[in-house]
This record gives C-alpha cells, structure tokens and sequence, in this order.
C-alpha cells in the first residue's frame, strides 16, 4: 500500500459553527486559523487517519463583543484551552460519495467520541500541478457535554442560545509530496 500524505489548505477550507440564539433564529460563527492532514491509500481514503485543530482565540462571529464573550471563561476559555482538536478514529464509505467520520474531539480539556458526516467533492490539480481533493463535513455536537454550561435564559423561559451546535467544514486537502 502506498501512503498518502494530505495537508488543509486553509485558504480554500472554511469551518464554521451554527447555534441558536433566543431560541428564534441563528448565528454562524468561523474559525479562521486550523491546520490538519490525512493520511491515505493513494487512491482511496477508506480508513485515512485524520487530524485537525482550530485556534479558539481566531473565533468569528462578525460581532468584536460576542467574540470576546465566546473566548472568555463563559465559553471557550481560550486563554486556558487555545485549541479545539480532533483525531480520527476511522473513516469509513456509507455509499457512493458519502462517508462517515468518528473521532475523538477534544474542547475545552473534554474528550469525548463524536461521528460526522462527510462528502467527497472530487479530486482535481489546481494550477500549479497540485493533486487536490475536497470534502465536506457536518455534524452537531452538544455544547453542554463539552463545558459550554452558559444557561441565561430569556424572558419566557428560553434557553438564550441552544443546546445543539451544528459543525460544518468545507475542507480542501493538498497532497504531499
């Protein structure tokens, strides 16, 4: 078997967040600096090893305020745990261009198993003659069972924001030579 070494290519990969807020609506959010990599058969990536790792402190929300409550000790805590990482546990194809995705995801000094869904989006050479290949990838995990215990509520009772945060990744992956 031939192994293939992959890297993200951070600028044409985006990872972003969607939760609940006021029970009524939703905010998307960003991590703008990650790094991660695969490593795979040449030719396919059934049982790749996957690894990524988000920077807490580069969260997005387009809010300077929110952010900075998102990063405090309320949330994330990124002074104490700058980093959200995940490792892969395996990698296996459901049917035709759709796999899932287990691992571990560490946040906020919690470990715990989680399962996403990917999609393969194809491979190609971009300009340069590099072998590129996409995926997207989506899941939801609960904040609670990280850490993320805020609980303000609203004035009829409601959570102030939801329970379930909604993880989407649109990932591209650069081979290595």
């Amino acid at each position: 078997m031939s192994v293939t070494k992959w890297i993200v290519d951070p600028v044409h990969s985006e990872v972003q967040f969607k939760i609940k807020h006021l029970v009524i609506s939703t905010i998307t959010g960003s991590f703008n600096n990650f790094e991660g990599g695969a490593t795979s058969d040449l030719n396919n990536f059934e049982n790749a090893e996957i690894h990524f790792s988000l920077d807490v402190k580069s969260i997005d929300t387009k809010v300077d305020m929110r952010d900075a409550h998102l990063r405090s000790a309320d949330f994330f805590d990124a002074e104490q745990f700058p980093h959200i990482t995940f490792q892969s546990n395996y990698f296996h194809k459901v049917k035709g261009d759709n796999y899932k995705l287990s691992g571990l995801l560490t946040l906020k000094g919690i470990t715990k198993p989680i399962e996403l869904d990917a999609e393969y989006g194809g491979s190609e050479r971009d300009e340069n003659g590099n072998i590129k290949i996409g995926f997207e990838v989506e899941g939801r995990i609960s904040r609670q069972e990280f850490g993320l215990n805020y609980m303000q509520l609203t004035d009829s009772g409601g959570l102030v924001i939801g329970e379930d945060v909604k993880l989407i990744a649109n990932i591209q992956l650069v081979k290595q030579s």
